[in-house]
């Protein structure tokens, strides 16, 4: 397998689970990739098709508060929050994903209309560990290799986000930059989001992630300090504690985003990466349906007739 994001080491826990080897090779380990930059709660944003992710976000959201309710270890909180629009809000596309969704006035000045809806928080200085952990425990290893192109030998995972376009010659996918502050949790208990900009407030047991930019095609991963301005003062105007909160760092991602979330198989290569800012919403959905496509015997191995 190749890639140790969200989304690979997901997909080399549910392997694992079902009685497959697997060996997970990548230039950056768990917590030096773009998974580990982010707010990282559910929510599906910038990732298509709409009804596949859709799926894929719904099967992730049952499995994170499943996780959440059993395993404190992992990081995992399920959080009640806000989404924000400035007139009446819409019925989202991602709606059949979620349990309940309720609309409210009760909102910040400036907005006309929210939506509440309580999802899965990861905090990832501690949930990537344990999603690796698992992947050890369960007799699988996590190997830093920097590769030229996927292996040519035996089943091929490539989980490999953004190193697609090098490793699967795919230039479909694009960096999108993404660049988050971290501020001193000064007792937030809930989300907030205007997904314009987009905006973003969300809280976990140490800190809170202000987030957030957007900017396609950009490849620096060096925190703008013009940009960390813009989006604390965007956030302090859904949240306005965070304008006095002690900043204690800044972080930058390449968000992997493609015209729609390549998850196939060809050949003996298993394609799964492009979920734009939305690894870890669709991982556990995306992680099954892996598990089917590995397990699926190609054409040429099926009996004629």
């Amino acid at each position: 397998m190749v890639g140790a994001g969200v989304v690979g080491l997901t997909c080399a826990v549910r392997l694992l689970e079902a009685g497959h080897r697997v060996d997970v090779v990548a230039r950056d380990l768990p917590r030096e990739t773009s998974s580990a930059v982010g707010a990282a709660f559910w929510y599906p944003y910038r990732a298509l098709p709409q009804d596949r992710v859709t799926a894929w976000a719904a099967t992730s959201y049952a499995v994170f508060d499943a996780i959440a309710d059993t395993d404190p270890e992992s990081g995992v909180r399920m959080v009640p929050g806000t989404q924000v629009f400035a007139g009446a809000a819409p019925e989202p596309w991602w709606a059949g994903a979620v349990p309940r969704l309720e609309r409210t006035r009760d909102v910040p000045a400036g907005w006309g209309e929210g939506l509440r809806f309580t999802t899965p928080v990861a905090d990832t200085s501690r949930y990537l560990d344990w999603l690796a952990g698992r992947v050890e425990a369960a007799g699988g290893t996590i190997t830093r290799l920097n590769l030229g192109g996927l292996p040519t030998e035996g089943l091929v995972l490539n989980c490999s986000g953004l190193g697609a376009r090098l490793l699967g010659s795919d230039r479909t996918v694009v960096p999108v930059r993404g660049q988050v502050v971290h501020v001193e949790q000064f007792g937030l208990d809930r989300w907030w989001l205007d997904e314009a900009g987009p905006t973003y407030v969300v809280p976990r047991a140490h800190d809170v992630v202000v987030g957030s930019s957007d900017v396609e095609g950009e490849w620096s991963r060096t925190p703008d300090p013009v940009a960390t301005e813009d989006i604390l003062e965007r956030a302090a105007r859904l949240v306005p504690a965070v304008r006095g909160a002690r900043v204690l760092r800044h972080k930058v991602g390449l968000r992997p985003v493609r015209p729609a979330v390549r998850l196939e198989r060809a050949g003996d290569v298993v394609h799964c990466y492009g979920h734009g800012g939305a690894g870890v919403t669709l991982s556990w959905g995306v992680a099954d349906e892996v598990v089917a496509l590995v397990e699926r015997r190609p054409a040429s191995a099926r009996p004629s007739g």
